[in-house]
């Protein structure tokens, strides 16, 4: 009658006052072929006692005591993580009464002069909360891994980071360095060379040497933007002129931001959602108009960034390679934020980035 994968013996507890009563349920699973280990007790203290001090697979008890109820037995079985079955042993309980118990989380309930029921009840019972604490060992199991995955995904975000920066630093120093050397020596051959056609050599490579100075100063600004030092604000205007000077596309930036000296963390996630979500327009909305809005009202940082594009189908939402959206909802996560995107086809998108200020 007990479920193969349950121990045996089984240990049950049973609160019952009437030594009768308590032989004949002994009784009972034993002439079932149920093997079980009985530890009875008839009051509330020593009840809570063992409830606290021990571990039973079932619980037994009867519903009227000797000042005490089921119910006040089973607050203390309840306070227990995964308490066991507990099952209602009554010959006095009525029926509202035994529903009313179940739905304050107890098993099941078997009248004493139906006790012939009791090893099918404790059989269902056991299966029920096996079946429980597979799913809580599960869920746990499942929590723990998504919180590995986010320590991770940080973990992995701010080395991310940190190489932008040091690479940024090395196209400057480096990079930057050599091709201002180079703008220089050329700039010296047009003055002191009589050839024309040195000259004009050397008027287009200049031309070409200050178009590979533009290149890497935008890589360099994408990489990690000078002007965030100066605030997310100003960070957010730059990248705005950026994308309208490379896409043609109109943007709006609205700044409602009153608070100074946010973590440089919590900008720079900001800044970072901003600039892919405009990417993401660029690439991909074909949109005319684009606004960004910048809040910290009620205590809540918002970086809102809508397009008026031809917007994504519930299906591109949800694609399982979305690997940049998925990448912000991680970010956002990193500094206690959650990330919402809202779009519908032919009515464009929005990405919003919300995080409590505490």
């Amino acid at each position: 009658m007990v479920p193969a994968e349950t121990v045996l013996p089984l240990r049950i507890l049973h609160l019952e006052d009437s030594l009768a009563d308590h032989r004949l349920t002994v009784l009972t699973l034993r002439q079932s072929g149920v093997p079980a280990i009985f530890q009875q007790v008839d009051t509330l203290a020593a009840f809570g006692q063992l409830v606290a001090d021990s571990s039973f697979d079932v619980i037994l008890a009867d519903y009227q005591l000797a000042g005490f109820t089921a119910l006040d037995a089973w607050q203390f079985a309840s306070a227990v993580p995964l308490p066991p079955p507990f099952i209602l042993l009554s010959g006095a309980i009525g029926e509202a009464a035994a529903v009313d118990a179940i739905r304050l989380g107890m098993a099941d309930y078997v009248l004493k002069d139906q006790i012939s029921r009791l090893p099918h009840v404790i059989s269902r019972a056991c299966e029920v909360h096996r079946a429980r604490a597979q799913s809580a060992q599960a869920a746990l199991e499942l929590a723990r891994s998504q919180q590995a995955l986010a320590l991770l995904a940080g973990h992995l975000q701010d080395s991310i980071e940190q190489e932008r920066a040091s690479i940024a630093r090395e196209i400057h120093d480096d990079i930057g360095s050599a091709l201002t050397a180079i703008r220089f020596d050329l700039a010296w051959i047009e003055r002191h060379s009589a050839h024309a056609a040195t000259v004009r050599h050397a008027e287009a490579a200049t031309k070409m040497l200050q178009h590979a100075l533009g290149a890497s100063q935008r890589i360099m600004k994408n990489l990690r933007p000078p002007v965030l030092d100066q605030g997310l604000a100003s960070a957010v205007q730059w990248l705005v002129k950026d994308f309208e000077q490379r896409t043609g596309v109109k943007a709006h930036l609205r700044d409602h931001l009153r608070l100074v000296g946010l973590p440089a963390q919590l900008q720079l996630v900001a800044y970072r959602t901003a600039q892919e979500a405009l990417t993401n327009v660029s690439k991909h909305a074909v949109a005319s108009n684009v606004r960004i809005e910048l809040s910290d009202g009620e205590g809540v940082l918002t970086v809102e960034v809508s397009d008026d594009g031809q917007g994504m189908s519930v299906g591109a939402l949800e694609k399982q390679h979305s690997f940049g959206l998925a990448g912000l909802k991680e970010r956002a996560k990193t500094v206690g934020g959650w990330l919402d995107i809202s779009s519908r086809e032919g009515h464009g998108t929005s990405v919003i980035l919300s995080v409590p200020l505490g």
